[in-house]
This record gives structure tokens, C-alpha cells and sequence, in this order.
């Protein structure tokens, strides 16, 4: 038996979600990534701490600032790379001005060579969130497996990044979806809690 639903599908809410992202300008853009370096969580940064980022695609909000502001209080960089489809991410070492290569679907990632890390924080890219710590990726998968395996490891926390437009009053959640701690904005810190 099947049970007819009203509520719009992941795929339906992304579209939205990512047209709206889409319509900012590259001044709103710009703003809204030096925005989200001032919004920083309390979280404690040491010399040891490992941030992973990323390199924006599309019309995602740029992390680097954000980046710069966490290594200027001490923290290491990483960027992610696809070691392989259906497998999580693996994050090499990246320091802001590094060459970046052109990886798998053209996104651009740290070379081979690099030396991978294990990071403490992970900045997360999404097309939607609400606010319940639910996120729409793209449809892969990669940043679920990922969070999933290493949070098998070690506490690790995830912060996604957007901005304010992407929000929508509820993700449908699946079991395999990771939650994440914290969405960061230009208009402000959502934390989610354990």
C-alpha cells in the first residue's frame, strides 16, 4: 500500500532552496562570506585543531574567510577530495594561496600529494537547512558517509554553511542523514545541540 504525501520531496525542496541561493548577487555574496567569519561559533580553536573547508562550486557561499579567520586564531586548514564514488572524503592539508587541482565533477580539491589529515571541524556545504540541524546536500551522499565515518573515530563537528535564503521550514530526514551542530549564516549562528 502506498501513502500519498502532500509534502514536497527532497529534490523539490532543494530546487527551491538553491533558485533563491542562485538570485544573490555577487555583492550580497560577497558580504554575506564576511559575514559568517564574524559569526564563528564558541568553539575553542588550538593549534592542534584541523578545520576542514571547501571550494565553492557554483553559488555556495565561500568559506575562505571563514578559513582565514579560524588559521588567524591558530587552527590548520584542510579541503576535501573525492578518493572515490560511493566512498567518504578524505581531507589533504591546505593553507590559504595553495594550489588547488581540478578533482572529480571538476571540483577543485588539494593535490594527491598533500598529506591527508583528520579534521576536527568540518564546514559543510548544503543547498537546504532547517532548524533542526537537517541539511539537503546535493544527492550523493559524500557528506553523510563522511560525518558518519569520522565521527566512528573521534568527535568531529560539522557546521554548514549558507545563506540566510537557503533556510526551509523542514528537511525530510532520512535514518542514513547526519545531523549537523551548527548552521552558520550572514544572519546569524544556529546550534543544534547533542
Amino acid at each position: 500500500m502506498s501513502v500519498s504525501s502532500d509534502a514536497p520531496s527532497k529534490n523539490e525542496l532543494r530546487a527551491v532552496a538553491l533558485a533563491r541561493r542562485d538570485a544573490l548577487n555577487a555583492e550580497q555574496r560577497a558580504n554575506a562570506a564576511r559575514g559568517i567569519a564574524a559569526q564563528m561559533p564558541p568553539l575553542e580553536i588550538t593549534s592542534s585543531t584541523i578545520v576542514a573547508g571547501y571550494a565553492p562550486i557554483r553559488s555556495e557561499i565561500d568559506p575562505v574567510p571563514l578559513m582565514q579567520s579560524l588559521a588567524a586564531r591558530g587552527a590548520a586548514l584542510a579541503m576535501p577530495a573525492i578518493a572515490a564514488r560511493n566512498a567518504g572524503l578524505v581531507f589533504r592539508a591546505w593553507k590559504p594561496g595553495e594550489t588547488l587541482v581540478r578533482g572529480t565533477f571538476g571540483i577543485s580539491e588539494p593535490p594527491a600529494a598533500v598529506t591527508e589529515v583528520v579534521p576536527d571541524i568540518v564546514l559543510v556545504p548544503l543547498a537546504a537547512f532547517d532548524r533542526a540541524g537537517h541539511r539537503i546536500g546535493y544527492g550523493a551522499g559524500y557528506y553523510d558517509r563522511t560525518l558518519a565515518q569520522l565521527r566512528d573515530r573521534k568527535p568531529v563537528i560539522a557546521i554548514g554553511l549558507a545563506f540566510a535564503v537557503q533556510e526551509i521550514p523542514q528537511v525530510p530526514a532520512l535514518s542514513h542523514d547526519v545531523r549537523l551542530d551548527y548552521v552558520l549564516t550572514e544572519a546569524g549562528l544556529f546550534s543544534f545541540g547533542k
